[in-house]
């Protein structure tokens, strides 16, 4: 079945404190946008790659990609206002039948094995959206009121987050809501039952400057 994998990269460096958006940060000379990129590309050459970005920043990726020689085929998608926005534009670049993989281009440590965890579900069973535990203990927060809660009860969720093809373009077709925080609100929404597959503990989504520090240390140790 024809694969596919839309990289979402529409963050600014808000958060990063950063004049350059997040996903053109670069970890050991690379930007995270490239890793998050050659991952798809080592798990499968052939597969169609799509990276949405926002229009003022095209220009400038195009530039980085250029400056780093980098050569991994991909079709460049304008994104919208939101996260939701960018994934419904790149859905409509799609115009066969296959499985695609949704993906946060600041999660550059994805392993190939969540990758195939992912496509692997969604083939069987029209998707697939991976997982971690929780370690730390929680508390749920009412008001000015908080308890402890049972973390077995929680997971976290990452990133790719695979689907039938055919079925998240029509969840797409819905509109917008505050609710859809990743890919896998829209396909539930849409009547979807989620299917939870494990993830990798290093696939972080890479928000601040802690988060980049760690991200390179990890990098670098899992290239020994």
């Amino acid at each position: 079945m024809k694969q596919f994998a839309i990289i979402v990269a529409g963050g600014s460096g808000e958060r990063m404190q950063s004049e350059v958006p997040k996903q053109f940060l670069e970890i050991d000379g690379t930007p995270l946008l490239m890793i998050s990129i050659e991952a798809f590309y080592r798990f499968n050459p052939e597969i169609k790659i799509m990276v949405a970005l926002p229009e003022n920043q095209i220009s400038f990726w195009k530039q980085l990609c250029q400056k780093h020689s980098f050569s991994i085929k991909h079709q460049i998608v304008v994104g919208g206002e939101t996260r939701y926005h960018s994934v419904k534009n790149a859905l409509k670049k799609i115009d066969s039948k296959g499985i695609v993989a949704i993906h946060d281009g600041v999660r550059p440590l994805v392993s190939q094995q969540t990758i195939q965890n992912v496509f692997k579900k969604a083939a069987e069973k029209e998707n697939g959206v991976p997982c971690i535990d929780l370690v730390d203990s929680i508390r749920s927060v009412t008001n000015n009121e908080n308890k402890p809660a049972d973390r077995t009860a929680f997971k976290l969720i990452q990133t790719p987050q695979a689907f039938d093809g055919k079925i998240i373009q029509q969840a797409y077709e819905q509109p917008f809501e505050p609710s859809f925080t990743d890919d896998a609100s829209v396909a539930e929404k849409a009547g979807q039952k989620i299917n939870l597959v494990a993830g990798n503990r290093e696939n972080i989504k890479i928000t601040t400057q802690v988060d980049l520090i760690i991200a390179s240390a990890l990098i670098n140790y899992l290239s020994e």
